[in-house]
């Protein structure tokens, strides 16, 4: 699966946002460590049970 992520550079590091999933967003010191918190972050994600989820 192939999904689009948009990556920022701050002056302290990095942080990235998945515009498909609404919420989706992580940051790392480094460019390699924003890279495996992404994965983390987007499989995190998509495993929430949305059946579980109580909306206002």
């Amino acid at each position: 699966m192939r999904i689009k992520v948009i990556i920022h550079k701050e002056a302290e590091g990095y942080w990235a946002e998945v515009p498909a999933i609404p919420g989706c967003a992580t940051q790392g010191d480094t460019f390699e460590e924003l890279l495996q918190n992404i994965y983390e972050a987007v499989e995190g994600c998509l495993l929430v049970d949305v059946d579980l989820l109580e909306l206002d």
